[in-house]
């Protein structure tokens, strides 16, 4: 319980400083800057320093720093639509507070680069929390890697989709079986392919297919070509997107896990294969979060690859505190490894092309940028800044889309947390 309410105070540490992110840069640029908060709701604490008011609002689920001349003035002589009239409503009250002395200092006034790097600043912060994090835990502890060497057999075939993985008489024995791997076996090459990563062997045997799959083993210090045999299609899970299975070659073995220390450029890697699988994770999140909201409904299991809230995530750091089935040094860096996932996850999220997310603004400052260029190119005047206040509905859809879904996450972490030991 303690840890798991350390890990939630550390995630409210990483949205603070994904918000300085923001909050520095806009300084640096001469924006305006009223608010800076973490939390929302009734104000706990603040003080003032300057034109900003820091402070700590009553529900830690988020943070935001207040910049500005976010909106454009109202264009005048606009066609009034419905749009542009729900845009002019919501100007209304960031104008009434702007003064004269502001000119020069209003967000939509700074140049696209200065935005860009205004609010690129705070998922900048998380991916170098996380690079930071994961670094540490490679440095100094090191993280378990898949060798060469066989450690486990799998017996028979059975589909990934199968709960019961119990072996019966009618599955068939696995090709690593037919073949006579041992366990201890070290994988030398497959099909001529000379071997270097456990991640190669791994997508050898998919693209195989059911072909015929040659193997070459170190066994007590001898080189032995093991008898041909045909790899099998089965259902297995996909590489960047556990929660499905693909149809693709099996063999039926599993490596040894080695603890490995490693230094930035590796770090670097690792880092990159997490951001595709959570770019996948991403793309499908409404469909995970339906998922969800449909096994708490019907009482299927959770899925463990299935995603949390802050509240999940924070259950299961707990849980990994009070495991018996880890070292103590094992337990940190797992502990750790859950921040600095949690923090990249933060940041591709916030990236996501939509308002009101970062990488929302980052497209409308772009999509301005390219609009004056063209015009400049085609001698017309300049348009002027883009009016981001008709990005509302979209706003509302995105900010309505995470609440709503981030209260089904809750609910399932309450009701059907997921478990991993």
């Amino acid at each position: 319980m303690l840890f798991g309410v350390l890990f939630f105070a550390l995630i409210m540490v990483s949205i603070a400083l994904h918000e300085v992110g923001h909050l520095v840069p806009a300084k640096l640029f001469g924006v305006k800057v009223t608010q800076y908060f973490v939390g929302f709701g009734k104000t706990l604490w603040s003080t003032r320093r300057g034109e900003t008011q820091y402070g700590v609002k009553a529900f830690p689920l988020g943070g935001y720093v207040r910049l500005v001349g976010m909106y454009p003035p109202k264009r005048i002589g606009a066609r009034q639509t419905w749009l542009t009239r729900l845009a002019d409503q919501a100007r209304v009250f960031e104008w009434d507070q702007i003064r004269p002395e502001d000119d020069g200092k209003l967000f939509f006034q700074k140049k696209t680069w200065q935005k860009i790097i205004i609010m690129l600043g705070g998922p900048a912060m998380n991916v170098l929390l996380a690079f930071l994090i994961f670094l540490g835990i490679n440095v100094f502890h090191g993280t378990y890697q898949p060798t060469l060497t066989v450690g486990q057999m799998w017996q028979c075939v059975v589909s990934a989709e199968r709960q019961d993985r119990t072996c019966t008489d009618a599955d068939p024995a696995t090709p690593a079986v037919e073949a006579g791997v041992r366990v201890g076996d070290t994988l030398v090459s497959f099909n001529g392919v000379t071997l270097t990563s456990w991640g190669q062997m791994g997508d050898l045997v998919r693209a195989n297919a059911d072909g015929p799959a040659t193997l070459v083993v170190e066994r007590d210090g001898s080189r032995v070509t093991l008898p041909t045999v045909n790899t099998v299609l089965n259902h297995v899970p996909d590489r960047l997107d556990p929660t499905k299975v693909v149809e693709a070659g099996f063999f039926g073995v599993s490596p040894t896990q080695q603890l490995t220390k490693a230094g930035p450029v590796a770090t670097v890697g690792q880092m990159w294969e997490m951001t595709r699988q959570s770019a996948v994770a991403l793309v499908s999140f409404p469909a995970r979060i339906w998922n969800v909201a449909v096994d708490l409904v019907t009482g299927q299991p959770r899925d463990v690859n299935s995603p949390v809230s802050i509240l999940g995530a924070s259950r299961v750091a707990g849980e990994i505190t009070t495991t018996d089935q880890l070292g103590t040094a094992d337990k940190v860096a797992s502990y750790l490894s859950l921040l600095g996932a949690v923090n990249l996850f933060v940041a591709l999220l916030n990236l996501v092309p939509l308002l009101p997310l970062d990488g929302g603004h980052i497209a409308g400052a772009i999509y301005e940028w390219l609009r004056r260029l063209v015009a400049r190119g085609a001698g017309r005047p300049d348009p002027g800044p883009v009016d981001t206040a008709k990005g509302l509905p979209i706003t509302y859809f995105v900010g309505g889309f995470l609440l709503l879904g981030g209260l089904v996450l809750i609910a399932a972490d309450v009701i059907s947390p997921i478990r991993l030991f």
